[in-house]
């Protein structure tokens, strides 16, 4: 066996900003690994909000590259790394190869059958005047999510509801909110028929949603990693965002997915900026959930060979030419 990794960065159309900053391309990292003539892979995405980066995440992934040539299973990978980016790649990587080897398809090894899945589209945060143009330019999409920063907020999700009044639209709000604007804003967004609002405060000084009124479904993102979160999210959060990048891989993410229902959370897939290869694993995830949020293919102007394909506002089920 042998195991190499490959920096990639892909090129967003335009830019793309959130309330910590502007991008123009998604910085990922690879895991490439080959044994017996077939070739596995698994994509991450380093997220400095939790202390990574590509050399960072390369140091973690080489720290196990010798035990992963010696044989190291997923399941023993669980208890070697910690839930990242790191963990991510490899995982999902081991998943690829196990289904290489096999000759059976991850929907094989899982007894599940693949459906498309509509998925959200992300608006950039960004001027109330560019996002209403820009939700006009998608209009046609049931699904959209937008990014928030705090101040203006309100005057935002306004001018996106004028440019798509059928739209069903949802909130990242990036932990940018205090308890008055959550306390100001949520009413009106009522009146504007918001979905879904994801984690309005800071992780880790959540608690207070214990004593507000939840009349919009919030959802926990960057306050839920793994199932060791779980516990802290009961009655704060009625819905949690599972991405790979914070799970450490498929192996975890559906472990949470099953944990979380049985909790009586509703569930959300969401994703990093990222391609098509970052986006399978999650797909399998995404299977029959409350909210689906995998358009990175959709934001960039490049994606990797045998990408996802998009048919009206479905996402179709990937071939193993992708993945698994």
């Amino acid at each position: 066996m042998n195991v190499s990794l490959i920096e990639k960065s892909w090129p967003i159309r335009g830019s793309f900003t959130i309330s910590r900053g502007s991008k123009t391309q998604a910085d990922t990292l690879i895991v490439q690994i080959e044994k017996a003539g077939v070739i596995a892979r698994g994509e991450c995405v380093p997220y400095a909000r939790y202390g990574e980066s590509i050399a960072s995440v390369r140091e973690q992934i080489e720290s196990v590259i010798s035990e992963l040539e010696k044989g190291l299973t997923r399941e023993q990978l669980q208890a070697r790394l910690p839930s990242g980016a790191a963990r991510n790649a490899v995982d999902c990587a081991l998943w690829d190869l196990e289904c290489k080897l096999s000759q059976q398809s991850v929907w094989d090894i899982l007894s599940l059958s693949p459906e498309p899945v509509v998925t959200a589209f992300t608006l950039s945060l960004d001027t109330p005047e560019k996002m209403e143009m820009a939700a006009q330019d998608n209009a046609h999409r049931p699904l959209l999510k937008l990014k928030l920063g705090g101040a203006g907020d309100l005057a935002r999700v306004e001018a996106v509801r004028r440019g798509a009044p059928n739209a069903r639209i949802i909130l990242d709000a990036n932990e940018a909110w205090s308890v008055e604007d959550y306390q100001q804003l949520v009413p009106q967004l009522v009146k504007l028929d918001v979905a879904m609002i994801e984690q309005p405060f800071p992780a880790g000084e959540d608690a207070i949603l214990e004593t507000l009124v939840r009349p919009i479904p919030i959802c926990a993102d960057e306050s839920c990693h793994d199932r060791a979160s779980l516990p802290k999210l009961m009655n704060r959060y009625d819905m949690i965002n599972i991405k790979t990048d914070k799970t450490g891989g498929l192996t975890e993410a559906l472990a949470l997915k099953d944990a979380a229902l049985a909790a009586g959370f509703e569930v959300m897939v969401g994703c990093m900026l990222s391609s098509s290869l970052s986006m399978a694993p999650a797909f399998v995830a995404a299977q029959h959930v409350a909210v689906v949020d995998l358009d990175g293919p959709l934001l960039l102007s490049q994606d990797i060979e045998h990408g996802f394909t998009f048919e009206e506002n479905a996402m179709m089920p990937f071939t193993t030419k992708l993945w698994g």
